[in-house]
């Protein structure tokens, strides 16, 4: 088995993926822990961005799993929609070479500090489901491609934004909105993995092992969820969306 990193260096990964599947199985934002973590380590951006897709996915597998099997979504139902984030993010992939993914940037801190603003204040969001705004085939047409081609083409905020869509268009409640992101985001994950494998060079072997990692973190991250439901969904979620929006700004300065 090839050597890609030194041995410490990968075992701080590790850590660093299980943070990141802790927060991600909650509200999303993983990628904002490991993508730093793996450029820090020397990888350069491309193989960095396509090296965190294949760790991430174990992560959103893991917490889909966890809260099928708690019942709180059924997989099988939502696979139809799964297959076109997976495809729409397949696409986002291809294009990201090609698409001015820059200006596409300069606009997402509003777009987070939206999200984070809507779940810290307005009133009455809890994990009791409300008017369903959207039928399920428009959301999974409409919604769901636009998320996961933006997954695949640059990734940050996919899971706040799919909960986003889950809550003010679907009417689910908290708990049952973040269960339903986790198979959609895994499936983002897949698509962009399977492209990334022939236009980019992931490193696989630490990939895999941070994948791990990721699994661990969004097993305990799920359960937590799972026992305390929007009181630690809420303040996890808008406490994400803020620090990617923060992240994005500062790395749009310079700083």
């Amino acid at each position: 088995m090839p050597i890609e990193i030194a041995g410490d260096v990968l075992a701080l990964l590790m850590l660093a993926a299980f943070a990141a599947g802790f927060v991600d199985s909650i509200a999303g934002g993983g990628g904002l822990i490991t993508v730093p973590a793996l450029m820090i380590a020397g990888i350069n951006p491309v193989a960095a961005l396509a090296t965190n897709k294949v760790q991430g996915l174990f992560g959103a597998g893991m917490a889909a799993f966890n809260y099928a099997r708690a019942g709180h979504v059924n997989l099988r139902r939502q696979l139809p929609a799964a297959l076109v984030s997976g495809a729409a993010a397949g696409v986002g992939a291809w294009l990201a070479s090609s698409l001015p993914v820059d200006v596409i940037r300069l606009g997402l801190p509003v777009l987070l500090i939206a999200v984070a603003a809507f779940f810290a204040f307005r009133p009455g969001l809890d994990d009791i489901d409300r008017e369903q705004r959207i039928s399920p085939t428009v959301f999974m047409f409409t919604l769901v491609p636009f998320v996961g081609f933006y997954d695949g083409l640059l990734g940050p905020g996919t899971g706040a934004f799919f909960m986003l869509g889950f809550v003010a268009l679907g009417g689910y409640g908290i708990l049952k909105a973040t269960a339903h992101t986790k198979l959609l985001n895994f499936a983002s994950n897949v698509g962009a993995v399977l492209v990334f494998a022939t236009t980019a060079k992931p490193l696989w072997i630490t990939g895999l092992c941070m994948g791990a990692a990721q699994m661990a973190g969004a097993y305990v991250g799920s359960r937590l969820a799972m026992s305390i439901g929007s009181r630690v969904i809420k303040p996890v979620l808008v406490i994400a969306s803020t620090g990617m929006a923060l992240k994005l700004i500062a790395d749009a300065m310079g700083l």
